[in-house]
């Protein structure tokens, strides 16, 4: 499966929609795409071709080495004897298997680790977020249909057996 220009201007408009995402770093097989929101003095210009496939000033196609920041909001902050299930991935959150359906968990509920306790839509295919533990939802920290960045805290809970 080869990525067109199409797919790369999706991902520039997810990019774009994630307020908080200042920069990301993609590898497909030998696909990379480094992208920097407002640009960054220190890393070279990609060729013309991935330079031209920006969706807005504000978002600029950079090829470099990744920066990685660690860089995390006081709403992320987790809390002491609480987990946080975090964003595999850069996509849209869902809490529900369809529109209208009962949410997959709600705070108060005991989930087991296998439990799936939302979806992440990535380029049109939905994957499933296991709670990756036992426990107590204890805060669902992202409303439906939200964008959401990689590692985002989306859920906190509290280890125990269910």
């Amino acid at each position: 499966m080869d990525i067109t220009h199409n797919d790369i201007q999706s991902i520039l408009k997810i990019i774009d929609a994630a307020e908080h995402l200042d920069e990301i770093e993609i590898v497909y097989g030998d696909f990379r795409l480094h992208v920097v929101r407002n640009g960054n003095g220190g890393l070279r210009a990609a060729p013309p071709k991935a330079a031209a496939l920006t969706q807005s000033a504000a978002t600029k196609a950079v090829a470099a080495e990744p920066v990685k920041a660690e860089v995390r909001t006081a709403a992320e902050m987790v809390p002491d004897g609480v987990v946080a299930i975090r964003a595999p991935m850069l996509g849209v959150f869902y809490r529900a298997p369809s529109p209208g359906e009962k949410p997959f968990v709600e705070v108060g509920q005991r989930v087991r680790a296998d439990d799936t306790v939302a979806l992440l839509e990535v380029m049109k295919l939905f994957n499933s977020i296991r709670a990756g533990l036992d426990g107590e939802v204890v805060k669902i920290l992202v409303a439906n249909g939200s964008m959401v960045e990689f590692d985002q805290a989306l859920i906190f809970v509290k280890p125990g057996k269910g």
